[in-house]
């Protein structure tokens, strides 16, 4: 710890000693919660009292980014820092599996519970992770509740993907910046299995990061391309594989589905609009083939 953190933090806990000792209520909920990770944000935001949040994490206010956006605006946001976080005299502070361990080693030393919230990269584990955060925000009842109604509108999709489906389901790709796609195993193929496509990234060799050849693409193209960017919301090389003549001769001749980065980033229950807009363009893409029988 440099001198100048450790007599910040020393005036901090002098400040505030007692009353750390009696944040809580009777009822044992914490008061000042901070959350630094934006997957956290999002689930907190849905799940606390906005008057018990402390803080969020910067990235939540970031309507590119954040579902929650409009919900973060006018809560103190925070980059990661000890400092930070301690002027915001937290309770419980939420860290993510990667918040830096000198953060948390600090925090944790200076007398704060820190409690650390698993990334969901499936709907069983964001069923966990919401579950987790219920018991930890003295939120569970609420945290079931979201839980129940992120169930009831899966079953609702996977009910109308059954009763309208009479044939192959429909391949569909996922397709990002930098020609990234998400294979078997990610939370994008399980949206998309869901939804009632098969994900095409799932046979197909995919190269460093989950990268997707544009020559596999246009070899063997999907039925429909769904996709987290526009081309023109990047002026660098990285959204080159959108821009290529032959991508959009592609997407000329396929149904494409824009389905916003910040639908799908993080494993939460809201991913389920991700998941009933597939469902919306599978049912349109039915009828058409249905029309032209």
């Amino acid at each position: 710890m440099t001198r100048a953190l450790a007599a910040f933090a020393a005036g901090v806990v002098a400040m505030t000693g007692d009353h750390v000792a009696t944040a809580q209520a009777d009822d044992g909920k914490p008061r000042r919660i901070v959350s630094v990770n934006l997957c956290i944000d999002q689930i907190l935001l849905d799940l606390v009292p906005r008057e018990r949040i402390a803080g969020v994490s910067f990235l939540a206010a970031d309507p590119s980014m954040s579902l929650m956006a409009r919900e973060a605006e006018g809560l103190a946001s925070v980059r990661g820092s000890a400092e930070e976080i301690l002027a915001l005299d937290p309770d419980l502070v939420l860290a993510g599996e990667y918040t830096t361990a000198a953060t948390v080693d600090l925090l944790r030393r200076l007398g704060r519970r820190v409690e650390i919230v698993p990334m969901a990269t499936s709907f069983a584990q964001i069923r966990d992770v919401v579950g987790l955060m219920g018991r930890l925000t003295g939120e569970a009842e609420r945290g079931e509740a979201m839980v129940r109604q992120f169930d009831s509108r899966l079953d609702e999709v996977r009910r109308r993907a059954v009763v309208r489906s009479d044939g192959p389901r429909p391949r569909a790709v996922a397709m990002q910046v930098n020609s990234l796609a998400s294979g078997e195993g990610s939370l994008v193929d399980e949206v998309l299995r869901d939804a009632g496509f098969d994900n095409m990234a799932r046979n197909v060799r995919l190269g460093p990061a989950g990268q997707l050849p544009l020559e596999a693409l246009i070899a063997d193209p999907p039925d429909v391309i769904v996709r987290a960017n526009a081309a023109a919301d990047f002026r660098t090389v990285l959204a080159d594989n959108l821009r290529h003549p032959a991508f959009q001769a592609l997407e000329a001749t396929r149904p494409s589905v824009h389905i916003p980065m910040n639908e799908w980033l993080c494993g939460t229950p809201r991913i389920v609009q991700a998941v009933e807009r597939l469902a919306i363009a599978r049912e349109e893409l039915h009828a058409r083939a249905e029309a032209a029988r």
